[in-house]
């Protein structure tokens, strides 16, 4: 069940729990996955969104607010996006919600900053990875380009692998314009965008 709550001038939505076990294993996961570019217009639902961010960068030791995805220092410098029909939301991982930060849709927009790549344009839901650096870089100092792009690549690949295990596909892109994606996506200042992965039901 979705709730939405005014807050100021965004909305947030609370999602579903996640879920601790799925109908295939770990190894049908990996064997299965697979890069898929056309989708069908069905749109997801926010237990499927819910998943999603949950398996990218979901919390699973409350006290001290360890995630699903390791990450340098335990710093975790990742802020999760996904781009519906209805606006832009960010993930809030420690109240496992969504908070919607734009109302319109910037579908085009955001397809037009990677290279008119339809798979943006036309998947029902596009996550968005991006990196705030300074949180690493007060700690790890130069190191810091290489962890916060390591920690990316983690969160992708369990998004990636719990698409797969939702019955679902999805396709990791990293051919954009980091600004006009910034600018599409309205970051804010020091988030820099890393990683779009569009999701949905296979057209195939």
């Amino acid at each position: 069940m979705m709730l939405m709550i005014e807050l100021q001038t965004d909305k947030i939505v609370k999602l579903p729990p996640p879920r601790l076990r799925s109908e295939i294993s770990f190894e049908e996961a990996l064997a299965k996955r697979r890069s898929i570019r056309s989708f069908r217009s069905t749109k997801l639902n926010w237990e499927e969104l819910g998943q999603l961010l949950w398996a990218a960068q979901g919390i699973t030791e409350k006290s001290e607010g360890l995630r699903t995805a390791p990450s340098a220092g335990a710093l975790y410098p990742l802020e999760m996006y996904v781009i519906l029909d209805e606006g832009v939301y960010q993930y809030q991982p420690r109240d496992h919600q969504l908070l919607r930060k734009l109302e319109s849709n910037v579908r085009n927009a955001l397809s037009r900053a990677a290279l008119g790549q339809e798979c943006v344009q036309r998947a029902p839901a596009v996550f968005a990875i991006a990196g705030v650096f300074e949180r690493t870089a007060r700690k790890y100092g130069e190191r810091t380009a290489r962890y916060v792009h390591l920690e990316a690549g983690h969160a992708a690949q369990n998004l990636l692998l719990q698409a797969t295990a939702l019955g679902l596909g999805a396709v990791p892109v990293g051919a954009f314009h980091d600004e006009q994606v910034e600018k599409v996506l309205k970051l804010p200042n020091g988030e820099k965008a890393l990683y779009l992965i569009p999701v949905g039901r296979s057209a195939h």
